[in-house]
């Protein structure tokens, strides 16, 4: 049970199945999906039982009646995954934008917290709902947050993919990689311990602590971020349409930049007070997570 999106240069499509059983609709001028079947009654191409199953089975009165999100959803679980709300936010940022879409503004799409982070917004209030940069927090809905993120530039003859490698990319920085250029060393594969030996998990000091008084610290070095990205993104327009040695040089500086950035941030973090203390049960949940992972919270050096 998923959603994808499907795309090279000339076409793309978003492609949904439930099962054995799959709908997959042409894009025709731009589309967002969210972890929920967005497919409704209109589609291009579609298994041969999705109808049918749905008759049969009484979840739809007839084939004119059916309707592929509402006839093959689990109520609960899209329900609670605020999953509508995030697509809609998403669309509402690819329409502001359309026609003149770039990998800066994807960026920032993925970044979104559906409101001005300037207003003292933090992710540590609230148990229901989750934005597009999704955090974790307290309760049995909020377990999960986003784990990377990807942003992929199909231009004609340079395809260039932007990730994070990390968590929540609004304390990510999202570096240029190539497939024939292949990735810098990362280190070993994270799992679910803590192991700073692991880009993720490096990465995951800076975001854990920034969760810690997200007004006061986020704010910290989003202007340093911002710039850095900047700058990646000229470096790899040049590099997109140079050799695959050019490439890999400029992926590999990316990353390298990126952790030199981190650590600094993460050090400024670290010597900025605590101004605005998080809600206990959002202390707990985060104080389970990290004990889970074996993880403790850092202090100033």
């Amino acid at each position: 049970h998923n959603s994808f999106l499907l795309a090279d240069p000339e076409d793309a499509w978003v492609l949904e199945t439930a099962g054995r059983e799959w709908a997959a609709q042409r894009v025709t001028s731009f589309r967002s999906i969210s972890n929920a079947i967005t497919i409704g009654a209109t589609y291009d191409l579609a298994s041969d039982g999705l109808v049918a199953r749905a008759v049969r089975k009484g979840w739809c009165k007839s084939p004119e009646d059916f309707h592929f999100a509402r006839t093959y959803s689990d109520f609960l679980y899209t329900r609670f995954s605020a999953a509508s709300p995030r697509q809609c936010r998403t669309t509402a940022l690819l329409a502001a934008q359309r026609g003149a879409m770039t990998p800066a503004l994807a960026m920032g799409v993925l970044r979104d917290h559906g409101r001005d982070d300037d207003t003292g917004w933090s992710p540590a209030r609230g148990v229901l709902g989750q934005d597009v940069c999704a955090h974790a927090g307290f309760g049995p809905v909020r377990v999960s947050q986003s784990t990377g993120s990807l942003v992929t530039h199909l231009a004609m003859g340079a395809h260039t993919h932007w990730l994070t490698a990390t968590s929540a990319p609004c304390t990510s920085v999202f570096k240029p990689v190539w497939f024939d250029a292949g990735l810098p060393d990362l280190g070993p594969a994270p799992t679910g311990r803590y192991d700073p030996a692991t880009l993720w998990w490096r990465h995951e000091d800076l975001h854990r602590e920034v969760l810690r008084d997200y007004v006061s610290r986020r704010p910290a070095f989003a202007r340093e971020q911002a710039a850095l990205e900047a700058e990646l993104l000229a470096a790899a327009a040049t590099a997109a349409t140079g050799s695959a040695q050019d490439r890999a040089a400029c992926s590999a500086e990316a990353f390298a930049r990126a952790a030199t950035a981190e650590k600094g941030w993460l050090d400024d973090v670290l010597a900025r007070p605590i101004v605005h203390r998080r809600p206990v049960l959002h202390e707990r949940a985060w104080r389970s997570f990290d004990a889970a992972a074996g993880r403790r919270s850092l202090v100033p050096a």
